[in-house]
């Protein structure tokens, strides 16, 4: 274990896991503590957020549970008053709440579609409304955003709403980077590509005809020539938020094998 966030707080929304194994928001709260870090660990779903807490203990770490909706900003405040509460500060953001959902504007309905808006953007939009107070007030802090290639790329998929969004988040997350640099904030995005994840099991395989299929073929679209994991995602996150990228802001970085790079082959 390294101390590169020792004595640090971190509070990561979206910290559970949508099933068994490794979820990008349950690597990053284990990374992060891991690393020296005490977490905050947030999530709609309370076994959820309990699971990753109790694993972090588990291992010699610190860390509570908490459970809030990002769509709902007095939910967000309370679980940033927990940690305040419980730790005395926070000093690093995470972001990792979103949800894919399939068709194009003729087959959305508009509610439909502002909910999607509403999680994958508003809660960027609800945790940095809370936290960055108590970041201003301390002249320190660092938010990190989990995005997606579709912010930046086609893939494949027929998710309109999501790719509007993420390319949203990217954005947004150079809009806090800019503006807040003058208190000592810093603002960073992690552009994660086709991440093995329990979430594709749920939200994706069911457009192949298996899971071995959906596997082999999102291998196959990677220039790596395989899927990450949610640790190269959790890994990024550690390094943007570590003193070694303290003079880097504003960025977006892909975390994608270099599928980012490339144009499909015809072959």
């Amino acid at each position: 274990m390294t101390m590169r966030l020792k004595d640090r707080v971190a509070i990561v929304f979206g910290a559970g896991s949508s099933g068994p194994g490794w979820g990008n928001g349950k690597a990053a709260a284990v990374t992060y503590a891991r690393a020296g870090a005490r977490l905050v660990c947030v999530d709609m779903i309370e076994a959820a957020a309990e699971e990753t807490a109790t694993l972090i203990c588990g291992e010699g770490g610190e860390a509570i549970a908490a459970v809030a909706d990002t769509t709902d900003l007095a939910a967000v405040e309370a679980a940033v008053a927990t940690a305040i509460g419980r730790f005395g500060r926070i000093d690093i953001l995470h972001n990792n709440v979103g949800v894919v959902l399939h068709g194009g504007p003729v087959e959305l309905d508009e509610e439909a579609f502002q909910r999607n808006l509403d999680i994958n953007i508003g809660s960027v939009y609800r945790t940095a409304k809370a936290v960055l107070p108590h970041f201003i007030a301390q002249k320190s802090g660092v938010i990190i955003n989990i995005s997606s290639l579709a912010a930046l790329r086609w893939t494949g998929y027929p998710y309109f709403a999501y790719y509007t969004a993420k390319a949203a988040v990217n954005q947004a997350t150079v809009a806090l980077a800019l503006q807040y640099a003058p208190h000592g904030i810093r603002a960073n995005c992690v552009v994660p590509g086709l991440i093995d994840t329990p979430l594709i099991y749920k939200q994706i395989s069911s457009q192949y005809a298996s899971a071995e299929e959906m596997v082999a073929a999102r291998g196959r679209a990677v220039p790596l020539g395989h899927m990450g994991t949610a640790f190269d995602v959790a890994n990024a996150a550690l390094f943007l938020a570590s003193d070694e990228a303290s003079f880097i802001t504003g960025v977006n970085l892909p975390v994608d094998g270099g599928q980012s790079c490339a144009v499909p082959s015809p072959m």
